[in-house]
């Protein structure tokens, strides 16, 4: 993970002990996708391509619904700085549209999802 130097000032504090760093994800950590896409590339070559995309550690894709012309797949990727532009560009080369962004993870730590009485 890349680390951001932030500056945090202390008056009253020796300018030596002024500069204060602090761990910062730069972007998404983690971004599931529902994606609409032809037939070719197949799943394992779409996957591994995805997964070569800069700042992606992981790429899982589930196969949803197929139909003549194309597939219907959801679309896991985790990484420490995941640029969504980037992602969605790639999908589009390759013919795909993102249907709907599903989750998206944020920050330093991955927080999962807890079920509620509501669920």
């Amino acid at each position: 993970m890349e680390v951001l130097k932030i500056q945090k000032m202390n008056f009253g504090t020796p300018k030596s002990k002024i500069l204060e760093e602090k761990k910062v994800a730069k972007g998404l950590i983690r971004i599931v996708l529902d994606i609409l896409k032809p037939h070719e590339p197949n799943i394992p070559y779409f996957a591994k391509y995805l997964s070569e995309l800069e700042g992606v550690d992981g790429v899982n894709v589930t196969l949803m619904e197929i139909d003549k012309e194309t597939e219907n797949v959801k679309v896991t990727m985790q990484g420490n700085d995941l640029n969504f532009e980037t992602i969605n560009e790639a999908i589009k080369q390759y013919g795909g549209s993102i249907h709907s962004v599903d989750e998206v993870v944020a920050g330093k730590k991955l927080v999962e999802e807890v079920t509620t009485p509501q669920d």
